[in-house]
């Protein structure tokens, strides 16, 4: 089920009356949200229940067992070596199958492997992680092995954030499953104002980005350099508006329900470096990796050349993580390049994150283009279509075929509004937090704001696409 389908509108408030019906006993709370969160996931293709329902009980087991047997190691290896080789096979198997018999045909051999057609799960990727870590958590003990067979359930499965993140932690979301929850009308309004923000973001940003995008990419070989230069952009903001888009609606959506999850994006195209891009961009995923992998390799404190190793296997394995495909690993390969050069070349990596001013603009112009070049290979079907696509962009500026932009011009107004707004509502996680500037001094003035953002979703919409991040 799509947050932006008709079901969902339908679905989340029958789910919201259910849930405050049985407030005081929150475990009644935790087996209305399990139901929910099951049939949500479910509506897909209800044989992915089976998989997550896998991950979920074993994930489940091991705490128990990784809290109090002696072999705990070998429990915290087993039930990373299970959900790890169930992901493998569901979203690798193929893509290494492949590259092996390409290998092995250079030498004249093959590999007599059967083909399986298997369907990726949706989110697979978000909820394998979610589990891993509770599982390294109760070994770190950083938590008690949860008992609640329901909460814990409920903590893998939970509908807002369950196909696209955030990925969440045990330690925040877990203890808010297994507590009572009161509702509270401000933090249920605030939830209103980031659920709006995610449609905005998702309906008129990416969905228009995304028409303009695919017509571009789709005859970028004649196109002059305007109008491949804004097919880059465009789709820069497109993931943007598609994936931060869904973040807020998970974020609005759980405070609905009394429950706070984790902020996964913060402004990241205002950052003055990519080692700040990546501070901004993803957060659940790359404190997860800094967490589970960085630290644990020695994170910075190793010398110089452990850390570029470092680096670079966070960044290589981060691409993998994105999908099946060499773009990913080239795209984690070539942020890791910029992550290793911008500790000598950006002293703004140091900086406070949350401070943006006009005196940056330099910085976060130039770290912008970075991370739009990058953005090229991500969306090419395979590294050589996203060496073409350079390649006619590079043809095209030394032979001065700029022209005007074929596709898109209304979306690049749409999407220098959404700067505007960002850069002045800087400093709030939502820029329909109006609490405190002169737009919120009134109540007539908030409505309109609320009103007009609405009248855009409405009538400014693109034709509906899959959000992005559903294919990881």
């Amino acid at each position: 089920m799509s947050f932006v389908s008709v079901a969902f509108l339908v679905f989340l408030p029958i789910v919201f009356l259910l849930y405050w019906t049985v407030r005081r006993w929150h475990r009644w709370q935790n087996v209305c949200l399990l139901i929910a969160s099951y049939v949500f996931y479910g509506w897909w293709d209800w044989r992915f229940l089976i998989l997550i329902l896998i991950t979920s009980l074993s994930s489940f087991g091991s705490g128990v067992f990784i809290e109090k047997s002696r072999y705990r190691y070998w429990w915290l290896v087993g039930n990373i070596a299970l959900n790890l080789g169930i992901l493998g096979v569901f979203k690798y198997y193929g893509f290494f199958l492949d590259n092996l018999n390409a290998l092995l045909s250079q030498f004249g051999l093959s590999l007599d492997t059967p083909t399986w057609r298997i369907i990726l799960p949706v989110g697979i990727s978000f909820y394998t992680f979610q589990s891993l870590s509770y599982s390294i958590d109760v070994y770190r003990e950083k938590l008690p092995a949860t008992k609640d067979v329901v909460a814990f359930c409920t903590y893998i499965a939970f509908f807002p954030q369950l196909v696209a993140g955030p990925i969440e932690r045990a330690t925040n979301l877990l203890p808010q499953m297994l507590g009572g929850r009161r509702f509270d009308y401000s933090e249920a309004v605030d939830g209103l104002r980031r659920i709006l923000w995610g449609f905005f973001k998702k309906l008129v940003i990416a969905d228009n980005c995304a028409l303009a995008v695919n017509q571009i990419w789709g005859d970028y070989s004649d196109a002059n350099a305007a109008t491949l230069i804004v097919g880059m952009v465009l789709f820069t903001f497109q993931i943007y508006g598609d994936f931060s888009g869904y973040s807020d609606i998970a974020i609005g959506t759980a405070k609905l329900f009394g429950i706070q999850l984790m902020e996964n994006f913060r402004l990241p195209y205002f950052s003055r470096s990519i080692g700040e891009f990546w501070r901004r961009w993803h957060i659940s995923l790359m404190t997860w990796f800094r967490d589970y992998l960085y630290i644990p390799l020695g994170g910075s404190r190793a010398g110089t050349l452990r850390t570029i190793r470092n680096v670079f296997i966070v960044f290589l394995l981060s691409g993998l993580w994105h999908g099946a495909n060499w773009t990913f690993v080239t795209w984690g390969a070539y942020n890791a390049m910029l992550i290793v050069l911008g500790r000598w070349l950006w002293k703004s990596q140091t900086k406070n994150d949350e401070r943006v001013g006009w005196k940056d603009l330099w910085a976060v112009g130039l770290t912008f283009m970075l991370v739009v070049f990058g953005w090229v290979v991500f969306r090419a079907n395979s590294v050589s279509e996203a060496v073409d696509y350079l390649s006619c962009l590079i043809g095209s500026v030394t032979s001065a075929n700029f022209g005007m932009p074929i596709y898109g011009k209304m979306t690049v107004i749409y999407c220098l509004l959404l700067v505007v707004i960002e850069w002045l509502q800087r400093d709030r996680l939502c820029p329909l937090q109006l609490d405190g500037c002169w737009l919120g001094r009134y109540r007539w003035s908030r409505w309109l704001v609320y009103y007009l953002v609405f009248m855009l979703v409405f009538f400014g919409r693109g034709e509906e696409q899959t959000f992005i991040y559903f294919q990881f």
